[in-house]
Order: structure tokens, then C-alpha cells, then sequence
């Protein structure tokens, strides 16, 4: 007699699923992977039907981060799985939880001309990810799903994908296990050598610098903390800004790019670097400019390799977990800073008239679009110059609340992704940011937006070109080529999916445009040009 328990197996993936936790998938079925469908509503899993698989990629990269767990996704075999690995390209760059499900052929090794074949659909999938396995087996299916869950919780968030071959897929299935050993894991614990050096060299500092990266959102109120029983200076990186909010003593903000910041590093007498890379994306120079000390402290391994510099001491270790202890052991330290706020209030204003000089009339714009959004809204923005600037001049109150393709570096990330931020914090404001040119990439996810009713405001800034490119090809002295598209009517497009639609004609009416935006039944198009500031 056959075991009542059994199911095909992909539909024992969603319910395993579901046991660990997760609440969304997103994806596009389709007749290789309709199997991984069969159990979705009878676990309980909520399924968003995204209109190309690369919007479903971005949806779950935006839940993920809203949420704090992993996006989970469901594509078939060689299209959509090439579809969505431009999504696992950007989850992979920022250090995103996400777990991308595909079907794959039974066999390639011997037929040819199947629906969907590829040469090596695992091999292309991995690279884009932290790693890419087949499950063959209903056992093989469950291990390398906890497997997943694990790492998210213990290493580096990064995206996973696991293919079952469509056989395996209907084949009947034994319930996957019901618990699993990765609900008591955590980041590793603080290494007391490690926090007993870096406490020590703390106390001794008079001029630390703290460099806070996307590792480190997770801190809350320790960083202000930290730096006040310090004395530090302090800088985040894009992905770390908010870990120290506006009117902190001795912040500079998310100014690192700036080529003259390598004058206040230069200056320092210790230089902390917590969950950072200082990548090239990061700093956009090759080096911090400092010539003492450097501590850092990262989770990834691979980034504690040494970073030329004689005199780097490097520890692997969780974040929060590893400053929490140096603040304990820094308890009655008198901090002695030679920084002074009003030295660090004047570079900031000279770095932000650079920006002003570097990219006229757009801080008007976004001062005005700051002071219309509220400081809980979570921002997602794309690859465009009024992100550019938004980045190092709007100081967040919160970390983990300002989301942007910062490796990788897609265009058309914003709209979907703060589709799945939305969808994650249900109730709360969450915003898109996005150029002209980027909208196209993924525009059509607005009936996404439109189907579940979200309150969602996506501001399109129409320069009417490729500006970013355009200014780089004038700047290599290339005559400008390939940089202008026609642009169709947005509002109208907008509308033609059942959103609302708006084109402030001042920044007065933007603001009010983008307050009723939040409030909205629905999402709204927000279409600003530059001739709003004449």
C-alpha cells in the first residue's frame, strides 16, 4: 500500500519550505516546473506572478532585504533560469539571501533538440551564485535545501540554486524532515582575542576612524554608541549608511567616494573597518589614503586576505556580535578625540558643494524628495545620476532602509525590487527611485503593483538620455553615441496598467504628489524632469 504521506516531490519542496519559514515565492510557472506548483496553496505559501523572470529575481533580492530572510524564487528550466540570473548576478554582489528553484532536463548527455536544453544549465547558474547543485533524489532535495538555510544564517548571505529534474519532480516523495538542525544557528560568537585587541587599540587611538559597511546594519543603536565611547570619526559605505544616523558627533556620512577624503584618512591614527569590502564600488579610488593601523572585522573569509598594507590586523567574525563585546570591554574608557565637529561639518560642506558642481540642479530635487518621505520608508533605487547623488547627500536615519544595485550594477532593478520590499512590510512606506532608461528594463512588473493594490510610489527621473554615459564619453573626449531613446509617454503607460499617474510641475507639487503617493490605493508613477526646477 502506498504511504498516504507521500507527494510528488516538488510539491514536498514547497511545504519544506514552508516549514522553514518562508511565506512568498516568486516566480512564473511553466510546464517543466508546474510540479513545484502543486503544493504552493496547500502549504500555505503565498505565489507572486512576476511578468518575466528577471522582475521575479529582483522581487525576491527586494524582499530579502526588507524582510531579513531569504528571497525564494521558482523558474523552469533554460529560459527562465537565464533570465533570472542577472537577479542572482546583483543578490550575489550585495550579499543578498536568496534561493533560486529551476527545473532542469532529466538528460542532455545524449538527446538534443529538448524544450528549454542547455549545454550546462547548473555550471551557467553558478556563475552568478555562491553555488549551483542538482538534487536528483527527494533526499538530495531536502539535504541541499537546509544546507542553504544554514549558510544563510552562519556565512555571508549569498544567492543558492538548486535544479531537480522534471522526473524527479513528479515522482512520488517521502515528507521531508520535519525540523531542522538550522533553527538554533547563529553567527559565530565573538572571538575574545580578537575583542581584547581591538578594545586595547581603541583606548589608545586619538584619532579612530570607523568605516561601517552593509555587514553592519544589523547594529542598531551600537554604532552611535560605540562612537561616542571612542571618540571616533566615522563613514559608511553606500550599503552601511543609516548604521549611523544624522546628528551623530564626528559622522561624515556616506561621503567615502569623494577623491579628497583620502586627506581625513591620512589624518587618522586608527582605521576600524567593519563588514566592508572597500571595494571599487566602495571608494572609487584604490586606496583609503591612511597610513597607521587598520582593524577589520568581517564574516567572509575571503575578504580578510590581507590588504597590502604592513600594518592590518583582520578578523573574521560577526559584526554586532564582536562590537557589542569591545563596547562591554571599552566600559569606563574616557575617550580622547582630537576630531572636532566643526572640522568634519566644514569638509562635509565643501564635499557636498563639489557634488552640487559635479551634477547642477539635481540637490534641490532630492533635499525636496527627502523631506517628503518618511523616515521609516525603505528606498529602492537604480542605476541613475539622481541616485548617484542621493547616495552620498541623504543621510539615513536607519540602516538597512536604502537599497541599490551597488556591484553588479543592473539597471532596472528599483520598480521590481521595491515591488518585493513592499510586499515584505505590508503597511509601511517603500518607495522606487529609477531613471528613464532603467523604467524600460522592467516596466512591466507595474502590473504586479497594480494586481496586489501596493501603495507604491516609483519616482522616474526623464533626463531624456543615457546622462551618466553621455558625461563619460564627453570626459574620454568620445563624441556622445548611442545615448538618447525615445521615450514613450510614461504617465500614459503608467495608466494603461491601472496605476495612478502624476507630473509635478514644481517641487512643491512633487512633494505633494509623493505624500499621497504613500497613501494611495495602488501604485503611483511619479514623473519628474529637469524642468521642474525652472
Amino acid at each position: 500500500m502506498a504511504d498516504p504521506t507521500e507527494r510528488p516531490l516538488g510539491a514536498q519542496i514547497s511545504h519544506m519550505l514552508r516549514a522553514r519559514g518562508v511565506d512568498t515565492i516568486f516566480g512564473i510557472p511553466g510546464v517543466h516546473n508546474q510540479e513545484m506548483y502543486r503544493g504552493i496553496e496547500e502549504a500555505g505559501i503565498t505565489h507572486v506572478l512576476a511578468r518575466h523572470e528577471q522582475g521575479a529575481g529582483f522581487m525576491a533580492d527586494g524582499y530579502a532585504r526588507a524582510s531579513g530572510k531569504p528571497g525564494v524564487a521558482y523558474v523552469i528550466t533554460g529560459p527562465g533560469l537565464c533570465n533570472i540570473m542577472t537577479p542572482m548576478g546583483q543578490a550575489y554582489s550585495d550579499s543578498v539571501p536568496m534561493l533560486v528553484i529551476s527545473s532542469c532536463l532529466d538528460e542532455t548527455a545524449a538527446r538534443r533538440g529538448q524544450l528549454h536544453q542547455m549545454k550546462d544549465q547548473r555550471a551557467a547558474a553558478e556563475t552568478v551564485c555562491d553555488w549551483s547543485e542538482e538534487a536528483r533524489t527527494a533526499e538530495a532535495a531536502y539535504t541541499l535545501v537546509d544546507r542553504a538555510f544554514a549558510e544563510f544564517k552562519t556565512a555571508r548571505a549569498r544567492p543558492k540554486h538548486i535544479q531537480v529534474p522534471i522526473a524527479a519532480l513528479e515522482a512520488q516523495a517521502p515528507p521531508p524532515p520535519t525540523a531542522s538542525q538550522t533553527d538554533m544557528l547563529g553567527p559565530p560568537e565573538a572571538d575574545p582575542a580578537a575583542v581584547r585587541r581591538i578594545a586595547e587599540a581603541l583606548s589608545r587611538a586619538r584619532r579612530p576612524v570607523f568605516v561601517l559597511g552593509g555587514g553592519a546594519v544589523e547594529g542598531g543603536s551600537l554604532w552611535p554608541r560605540l562612537m561616542v565611547a571612542t571618540g571616533a570619526a566615522s563613514f559608511t559605505t553606500y550599503a552601511g549608511r543609516g548604521c549611523v544616523p544624522p546628528g551623530t558627533p564626528l559622522h561624515f556620512g556616506s561621503w567615502l567616494a569623494r577623491p579628497d577624503c583620502t586627506r581625513v584618512f591620512a589624518a587618522a591614527d586608527l582605521v576600524v573597518v567593519v563588514g566592508s569590502e572597500l571595494a571599487e564600488v566602495d571608494l572609487w579610488k584604490p586606496h583609503l589614503g591612511h597610513d597607521c593601523a587598520m582593524i577589520r572585522v568581517d564574516i567572509d573569509p575571503a575578504q580578510l586576505g590581507g590588504d597590502g598594507h604592513p600594518d592590518s590586523h583582520q578578523h573574521r567574525g560577526d559584526a554586532v556580535a564582536t562590537f557589542e563585546a569591545v563596547t562591554a570591554a571599552l566600559d569606563g574608557h574616557m575617550p580622547t578625540s582630537d576630531w572636532t565637529q566643526e572640522e568634519i561639518a566644514k569638509i562635509r560642506a565643501g564635499w557636498r558643494a563639489e557634488l552640487d558642481a559635479e551634477r547642477p540642479g539635481l540637490l534641490p530635487v532630492i533635499d525636496a524628495l527627502q523631506s517628503a518621505v518618511p523616515e521609516e520608508a525603505m528606498i529602492y533605487s537604480d542605476m541613475t545620476q539622481i541616485a548617484y547623488a542621493a547616495k552620498e547627500v541623504w543621510d539615513m536615519a536607519r540602516p538597512g532602509h536604502w537599497h541599490h544595485p551597488y556591484g553588479f550594477g543592473t539597471l532596472g532593478y528599483a520598480t521590481p525590487a521595491a515591488i518585493g520590499g513592499a510586499i515584505a512590510r505590508p503597511g509601511l512606506p517603500t518607495m522606487a527611485l529609477i531613471g528613464d532608461y532603467g523604467f524600460h528594463y522592467t516596466l512591466q512588473e507595474l502590473g504586479v503593483a497594480v494586481e496586489l493594490g501596493l501603495p507604491l510610489p516609483i519616482v522616474v527621473w526623464d533626463n531624456a538620455k543615457l546622462g551618466e554615459i553621455e558625461d563619460s564619453m564627453v570626459r574620454a573626449q568620445i563624441a556622445p553615441n548611442a545615448v538618447v531613446a525615445r521615450n514613450p509617454d510614461f504617465c500614459a503607460l503608467a495608466r494603461a496598467f491601472g496605476a495612478r499617474a502624476v507630473a509635478p510641475g514644481s517641487l512643491n507639487e512633487m512633494r505633494d504628489a509623493v505624500r499621497a503617493a504613500f497613501a494611495a490605493q495602488g501604485p503611483t508613477l511619479i514623473y519628474l524632469t529637469p524642468a521642474i526646477l525652472r
